[in-house]
């Protein structure tokens, strides 16, 4: 396990620009990127356009080229987590849209297991939902995204959202109820 000192110190020398620095990251973060990226893969069909180590290649390009000033690793994590979001959600749209015109595509992730891995759920269902979450509250729908994308534990969004432990347990209750509900709805925002 990597010092998170040392993965901290790297970070602020990649936010002023250090060329060196992000080379000297990837390994440090690339473990806990690639079992996270991996688990949305666990349930797609082996032919798909997406794999794990593309995604998190592409977050990390992202990333290393934001200028972002991340606090230390979790948060590193975190902005990741929020990166590789959006790349699926995008693949997925691009998907969506070619399966209307006479264009043959691959598949791409189209389903995310849930934290458990005891169910799956639509990719851009549950971005439709994260987004009409995060209009009634913010923090719920960044645990979601946290906990879903970033493969955080309550101690690590309590960190990266600067709340006790006991809060994010009862937060992650509330919005864990309130995503299974919409789901379960089928409602489109």
């Amino acid at each position: 396990m990597p010092d998170h000192g040392e993965t901290t110190a790297i970070l602020a020398r990649v936010a002023a620009g250090d060329p060196s620095a992000a080379k000297a990251l990837l390994p440090l973060v690339y473990e806990q990127l690639r079992a996270v990226a991996g688990s949305y893969f666990q349930a797609q069909p082996a032919h798909h356009t997406l794999q794990p180590t593309a995604l998190v290649h592409e977050a990390y390009l992202k990333l290393v080229g934001s200028g972002t000033d991340w606090k230390d690793r979790a948060h590193f994590c975190a902005v990741a987590a929020t990166a590789m979001r959006q790349i699926l959600t995008n693949h997925a749209n691009a998907k969506r849209a070619a399966k209307r015109s006479a264009h043959r595509v691959d598949v791409t992730v189209e389903v995310l297991p849930t934290p458990t891995g005891a169910s799956m759920i639509d990719l851009l269902d549950l971005d439709d939902a994260l987004k009409e979450l995060s209009s009634l509250n913010e923090r719920h729908s960044r645990m979601v995204e946290l906990r879903f994308f970033g493969g955080l534990q309550v101690d690590a969004m309590a960190h990266v959202l600067g709340i006790s432990e006991g809060m994010v347990r009862r937060e992650w209750r509330a919005a864990r109820a309130w995503l299974s509900g919409r789901l379960s709805r089928g409602e489109s925002p």
